[in-house]
């Protein structure tokens, strides 16, 4: 009897053990988050990106009851954040803010030490915001039709800034010149303060940049807007029309988001997804993004993907068109 009374015990023991071995995995799943989230970001504290992400990781560490903790790992245009991401274990505790110059960067180079569409789980977008195209008050350059019109009839007389060769900015002004038939001398900067300084002062022509720099100075009517390359005119910019009135096929927006290595388990993805809308949603977040220049906009993580994808695609083409190559 004893021994009967003992086996049974045995047995039930024994099945409690696998079944909490079965129910493990699904059950941390569950529960996730569970611990600290890190989120990397690829460029250094301060900057437009790195706000951002605390920002964001603030609002998300409140919704998910866990800290989410910034770490900047700055370098090769936010390659070294990207490439210690892809090779994370894809649990959803470490992230990547990813930038816009993922594409381009992408687009650009073919020694990247990750697969830049396959090697994450893209989770959503932030917050998008376009180029512009600036001129100096003085400028006699009164519109984007009648830039386009002086390049393709003065060719190589005029000239326009990026901050530095391969950047979205160097990229959407070659599309320009492909799309339209002209030419104009790019001046690369390396960032900094050097692109105004140069257009004020009359030494170049036009200037491109992110909106959220040049969106300040055309309110205080430091520049002149000719275009954005917003699909439509932004909201923040009235009057100012988009590139693509003119030349339809140029249409770029800049993008913050944020993703996670492959293989990140579907309900964890879902789960930062929903979290994120709920930030984007958030009066305080979505105000403060606004004014920093952009349009909080959340994705479904397939349309994250495909953004991701268009980019290096129509990027690439003008890469190879326009014969550019890395410095």
């Amino acid at each position: 009897m004893h021994d009967t009374i003992t086996g049974r015990r045995q047995a039930l023991a024994a099945a409690g053990i696998l079944a909490a071995v079965l129910a493990g995995p699904a059950h941390a799943q569950t529960t996730y988050p569970n611990r600290p989230i890190k989120l990397l970001v690829g460029f250094a504290a301060g900057g437009g990106s790195d706000v951002v992400a605390r920002l964001v990781g603030k609002a998300l560490s409140e919704r998910v009851g866990q800290p989410v903790i910034v770490e900047n790992r700055a370098g090769d245009g936010g390659n070294i954040a990207s490439a210690q991401v892809a090779k994370s274990e894809p649990d959803g505790y470490t992230l990547v803010l990813m930038t816009s110059g993922h594409g381009t960067n992408a687009a650009m180079r073919k020694d990247l030490p990750f697969e830049p569409v396959k090697g994450f789980s893209w989770i959503s977008t932030i917050t998008t915001y376009p180029l512009t195209l600036a001129v100096a008050p003085s400028s006699p350059i009164k519109s984007f039709d009648d830039f386009v019109r002086r390049i393709k009839t003065e060719k190589d007389r005029y000239t326009y800034t990026s901050v530095g060769v391969g950047t979205a900015m160097h990229l959407v002004g070659e599309w320009i010149m492909a799309e339209s038939g002209g030419s104009a001398l790019h001046v690369p900067f390396k960032g900094g303060a050097g692109p105004m300084t140069e257009l004020l002062a009359g030494r170049v022509d036009v200037m491109i940049d992110t909106m959220t720099n040049t969106a300040p100075l055309f309110k205080s009517q430091r520049v002149r807007l000719l275009a954005t390359t917003a699909p439509k005119g932004v909201q923040a910019l009235p009057g100012v029309p988009s590139v693509a009135d003119t030349l339809p096929a140029v249409v770029f927006e800049s993008w913050l988001g944020i993703a996670a290595p492959a293989g990140t388990p579907a309900d964890v993805v879902a789960r930062l997804n929903r979290e994120l809308r709920a930030v984007l949603d958030t009066p305080a977040v979505h105000q403060q993004l606004v004014d920093w220049g952009g349009s909080p906009r959340a994705s479904s993580p397939d349309e994250f993907q495909a953004r991701v994808e268009n980019d290096i695609r129509r990027l690439r083409a003008v890469v190879v068109q326009r014969n550019i190559q890395a410095e």
